[in-house]
């Protein structure tokens, strides 16, 4: 039994940063593939999922791409313990948002701006190794 608590007190810890993880996941989702959004773009940027921003291939726990780079100088895990999302889903939702924003102003490799590859239906990311 003592050996059941304690594997659920594991699990219990390691959880939090991946539902932070998974909100920004969603939050992404919600926001450039929501309603509204180009029917194409949808299609690729479910299809790239956590390439969105992390790379193909490399350990996600370790290895973000341009644009996820860029999300992680505003949005980390450590700020979004599952306990705060659950109690203020529209104050989280506002902060990741916000995050969004900021790292889209942020330029690309190629010159454009993440924010404005969003815009014209791409991807934002030049080395997630899709």
């Amino acid at each position: 039994m003592s050996r059941l608590i304690a594997l659920f007190g594991c699990l219990v810890l390691f959880a939090s940063p991946a539902m932070a993880i998974s909100e920004f996941g969603k939050q992404w989702k919600n926001e450039y593939l929501g309603e509204g959004a180009d029917e194409d773009f949808v299609k690729v940027g479910r299809k790239a999922g956590c390439y969105v921003c992390h790379v193909k291939g490399e350990d996600k726990k370790k290895v973000r791409n341009e644009y996820g780079s860029a999300v992680h100088e505003f949005l980390k895990a450590k700020d979004f313990p599952k306990e705060y999302i659950k109690a203020n889903p529209d104050e989280a939702k506002e902060k990741i948002l916000e995050g969004f924003k900021k790292a889209g102003e942020k330029k690309s490799k190629d010159g454009k701006s993440f924010a404005e590859k969003i815009k014209n239906n791409e991807l934002p990311a030049t080395d997630a190794g899709l």
